[in-house]
């Protein structure tokens, strides 16, 4: 068998290992599957009812960061056309009344930019193709916008800065004024003409527009004002809403004798009124616990009135996703894990309710509807299949000829899915909790798994039956690694009614979260599904403050993930964005008004007692939860326990993680930590070994038949080694061989093909014995170069030989090199780095000498006497910095000089 085609079976053997590794990884679930996952969402209906537009978002890992774009997708056959790119964001679509145009808002660059002006800016596109184009140049940017008619867009910005900001400015004065309502400058509405982008300011109000909607005629605008920088916090001066005309500007508020909290707005088909959606709380200060609820204002009449939804629970989800119909409107109802699709007709001054039925109707999350009332598109998930939009027909209240119309996460086919169940048990007071089981992908029937709970924040958040992956919440790769994982929807959850929502209330707050969520772990215990030793929490948020709450009251938790919770109430209070109207709402009182209940209430004063490893996420802009409160739960572990805990700070992030990177250290560094403390697969990782890198292809290599290593550069096989003249001194082109060595030491064994391998192992003194053997055979002098004569051959050699950089694929420090060194050891042999002389690049210019700076060390003579190793090894990294060589016993070798000896220059 000749070497050529021994290196082609090891290829060929090589490429067919790493293809089956691929195909075996292909169906697993990776931390990129759930990171950089697509969405969709914002469908608008073409008034033609042929086409919708929409925008797909997804995160990006070269920005770093999440980017969206615009598409176009046919609703009468299979068609798709992406209609923007690029790493900018794209959203807020809005066709023209003619369905000419489409309008958006994007952070795409202007073209000339204006000098300080916003990167959010509104602009047009043509749907059948071409490039988008800018109608703003906003300081500020355009916070909203809807079509006026096909010529004039309404929209809504905050003026340009006053001089008092450009002072400052100027001044490079970035001091604030926290709640500063005198400097910040109004919202507005404002009118815009397409052709000529001339801008008209319509209002002239003092406060801050945050919403907006414009009637099917063009003729009126309803908004939603914030009237006080600081009702987040406090809920005191709660917004308002005015009806705009938009011919003069007069402006006229509503529902001024009522205490409401606003959120969507929807026109009736007919531009007589309009409907509202409103939070509801039986509390007379706070809205923090709240159902939500729909209101019709009548312009005839200038009369409101709350629409009877016939339904105890309220809309679902953020504004109940109500569109309106021609007869009345659609809304999705708040029905625990899932959403009930409902349609509304108006007889009157009353509306009839009938439940909307047909494909997919338990597991529709969010909707868009025609002009017609019949073109109907909506995305469908359940806890265990993944999201996707469907076009349809709304035929009355049924749903007919559903077809799929995404086509989102294509590289998820072919991956397992797990099983899930809707689960019930009784929790506090003996009400019924609801929550929602996932299975182990590997689940059979008989035997115990561990257990993790992921615990939604809010607390009124909901844990749905939809599909949802997230770095806070990376259900199915918990599920991969054999886990079940329990959403509990607990008192206080969001989509269960007001008594639900609002029990945990004034100073009720942990008390039945925490025994809905024991009696949930208790339930699946007595199931016989869980393995009552193998427990673990985690959370975000709210979920966070649960995890702590729960492993300070119990030991029976064996890991927990806690990020951005809350430890401790009193410094809580004023240091976050809605202090008062949290805290003076779940807890009954501020923290100045009665501190021992505070303390009380403080998981902080426990965390002594932890015994459940920890690992704890804050982010440093986060003004949700302060970043202090992951400090303090840090130091107490750290301080107070020799419970294992470790802590990340994310630079720059908010409450929520925003970048890429970010994302990816706190998933992975969870998986790690759960595989350590939970499920007891936890590997050490080498943080020195670089995939991809020469060492890995080798130790890939490994595992299959070894064929043979007998590659490289054939180096002449003369039983005296060659000499060239290189850097006035008569110096070994190559260094001795093991073939070459072997002659001199008949005891001196090596591997069959390896005979142009360096000689290795070599000890100085048997090095000085070959080079006297060599002399004695040959009548000449050959010896061990002196290290004045040679030093500056061998420090001019740094470069790509064959040593540790080589190999890790990087300049590797000494701590790298010692980690790099336990993935070295796995390789077969006593030196398995070791490559033919000459395979790698020689040096000189008329005559090439090669090694000087890697494969073995080899031995000079120092100003003592002594042996000293010069030049590069295999084993070692090729660092300047290095005081002296250092090369394991097997990667030290040998080469010659020829001619009298120089004497060292110390000497």
């Amino acid at each position: 068998m000749n070497r050529a085609w021994k290196i082609g079976v090891v290829a060929l053997a090589l490429v067919c290992f790493t293809w089956s590794l691929a195909a075996e990884k292909k169906s697993e679930w990776t931390v990129e599957d759930v990171l950089l996952a697509e969405s969709a969402g914002q469908f608008r209906v073409s008034p033609d009812g042929q086409w919708a537009v929409w925008v797909k978002t997804r995160m990006d890992k070269d920005k770093g960061g999440r980017i969206s774009n615009l598409f176009l997708s046919s609703l009468t056959e299979k068609e798709e056309i992406q209609l923007t790119r690029g790493t900018d964001t794209y959203r807020s679509p809005r066709w023209s009344p003619d369905g000419r145009l489409i309008a958006f808002l994007s952070s795409r660059p202007l073209p000339k930019k204006k000098e300080g002006a916003s990167r959010t800016q509104l602009w047009l596109i043509n749907p059948q193709g071409g490039e988008p184009w800018y109608l703003t140049e906003f300081e500020r940017g355009i916070r909203g916008f809807e079509w006026k008619d096909k010529d004039t867009i309404v929209f809504i910005a905050q003026e340009d800065a006053t001089l008092y900001e450009r002072n400052l400015k100027k001044e490079k004065d970035t001091s604030r004024v926290i709640d500063d309502e005198q400097h910040e400058p109004p919202v507005r509405i404002f009118l815009l003409k397409v052709k000529n982008k001339k801008v008209t300011r319509v209002t002239e109000n003092d406060d801050w527009i945050q919403g907006l909607a414009v009637s099917p005629d063009g003729q009126w605008a309803v908004t939603r004002h914030e009237r006080s920088l600081h009702f987040v916090f406090d809920h005191k001066v709660p917004p308002v809403v005015f009806l705009t005309n938009l011919e003069s500007g007069e402006m006229k508020q509503i529902a001024a004798d009522r205490r409401l909290l606003v959120r969507g707005l929807e026109w009736a088909k007919d531009s007589n009124g309009f409907y509202f959606t409103s939070e509801y709380s039986s509390d007379p200060h706070y809205f923090t616990a709240s159902i939500e609820l729909l209101y019709y204002y009548d312009l005839a009449s200038g009369e409101m009135q709350q629409v009877n939804l016939q339904w105890e629970n309220g809309l679902g989800g953020f504004g109940g996703s109500v569109r309106t119909t021609e007869d009345g409107f659609l809304a999705l109802m708040a029905d625990g894990v899932r959403f009930r699709p409902a349609r509304y007709t108006k007889n009157g001054g009353s509306w009839t309710m009938a439940v909307v039925t047909g494909e997919h109707e338990k597991n529709i999350f969010s909707w868009a509807l025609g002009k017609d009332g019949r073109t109907l598109v909506y995305n469908h998930s359940t806890a265990s299949q993944p999201t996707q939009w469907y076009r349809a027909q709304l035929n009355g209240t049924t749903i007919e000829n559903a077809e799929q119309l995404t086509g989102l996460n294509p590289n998820f086919k072919g991956k397992p899915l797990y099983r899930t169940e809707i689960v019930h048990w009784k929790g506090a007071r003996d009400d019924k909790v609801e929550g929602v089981l996932h299975y182990p992908l590997n689940y059979e029937e008989g035997k115990k798994y561990p257990l993790m709970l992921s615990i939604h924040g809010g607390p009124s958040g909901t844990d749905l039956d939809a599909w949802s992956q997230s770095y806070s919440t990376p259900k199915i790769l918990l599920a991969q690694r054999g886990a079940f994982v329990l959403k509990v929807n607990y008192h206080g959850s969001g989509n269960y009614g007001l008594e639900w929502v609002e029990s945990i209330c004034c100073g009720n707050y942990y008390d039945l979260e925490r025994v809905d969520i024991e009696n949930g772990v208790d339930y699946l215990i007595e199931r016989g599904l869980v393995d009552p030793d193998k427990l673990g929490t985690m959370g975000w948020s709210n979920g966070a403050i649960l995890t702590t709450e729960l492993i300070t009251r119990s030991r029976r938790y064996k890991v927990a993930s806690a990020g951005a919770g809350d430890v401790e109430w009193i410094s809580d209070w004023g240091n976050v964005i809605f202090g008062a109207s949290f805290d003076n709402y779940y807890f009954g009182m501020a923290p100045y008004e009665n501190p021992e209940f505070y303390i009380k209430k403080s998981p902080y004063f426990r965390l002594k007692d932890v015994t459940t490893p920890t690992i704890i996420y804050t982010g440093t802009e986060d003004v949700n939860v302060p970043p202090s409160q992951s400090w303090s739960h840090f130091r107490v572990m750290q301080q107070a326990t020799e419970t294992p805990v470790k802590f990340l700070v994310f630079p720059g992030e908010p409450h929520g993680l925003r970048k890429y990177q970010h994302q990816k250290r706190k998933l992975e560094e969870d998986l790690a930590w759960f595989d350590r403390y939970l499920f007891g697969t936890y590997k050490e990782p080498n943080e020195a070994f670089k995939e991809g890198s020469p060492l890995d292809v080798a130790l890939k290599s490994a595992r299959i038949q070894k064929i043979g290593n007998n590659y490289g550069v054939q180096v002449r096989k003369k039983l005296v080694p060659e000499v060239v003249e290189h850097k006035d001194a008569l110096i070994g082109r190559f260094e001795v061989t093991r073939a070459q060595y072997a002659a001199f030491d008949r005891k001196y064994r090596f591997d069959a093909g390896t005979e142009n391998f360096p000689a290795n192992g070599i000890s100085f003194e048997q090095a000085q014995a070959y080079a006297a053997w060599l002399s004695q055979l040959t009548g000449e002098t050959y010896r061990i170069p002196n290290e004045g004569e040679v030093r500056a051959i061998y420090e001019s050699t740094r470069g790509n030989e064959n040593t540790l950089d080589h190999w890790a694929g990087y300049a590797p420090n000494p701590d790298d090199a010692e980690q790099l060194a336990k993935k070295i050891a796995k390789l077969e042999g006593d030196a398995p780095l070791l490559r033919a002389a000459g395979q790698f690049k020689g040096r000189g210019t008329e005559e090439l000498v090669f090694d000087l700076g890697g494969n073995v060390a080899e031995w000079c003579i120092g100003a003592d006497g002594s042996g000293m190793l010069m030049g590069g090894s295999a084993d070692q990294p090729a660092d300047p910095k290095n005081r002296r060589v250092e090369a394991g016993e097997a990667y030290r070798g040998l080469r010659v000089v020829r001619g009298e000896a120089i004497k060292n220059e110390d000497e």
